[in-house]
């Protein structure tokens, strides 16, 4: 898959993964790796910016097997950016698919 379609689109994939559960980051990795080719090292920079922009927030959980894992979990203002970003990419796709479905 081309690289720059995966970039594009991790951080809805993201953001619609929190919507359901609280994720530890190998949790998101290993389920978007299900459907998509991706590897740590592209997940962890993009949960820092997250936090950052106040779209995450984080909190440690203690684990069965090992140290403790840090959680992320959506805020309001993650939620609604998700929302704007569901939008945005249906209507993308959309038009994408018309032009790419064309009669011609």
């Amino acid at each position: 898959m081309n690289p720059q379609f995966k970039k594009g689109v991790l951080e809805l994939l993201v953001l619609s993964l929190l919507v359901d559960k609280d994720c530890y980051g190998y949790q998101l990795v290993d389920t978007i790796s299900n459907h998509i080719e991706i590897s740590e090292g592209t997940i962890y920079p993009l949960l820092r910016r997250l936090k950052k922009e106040g779209l995450v927030t984080t909190y440690l959980k203690e684990s069965m097997s090992g140290p403790p894992r840090k959680y992320y979990q959506l805020t309001e203002e993650g939620q609604r950016e998700f929302e704007d970003q569901k939008r945005t990419w249906f209507a993308f796709s959309r038009a994408v698919d018309e032009i790419l479905r064309r009669e011609e």
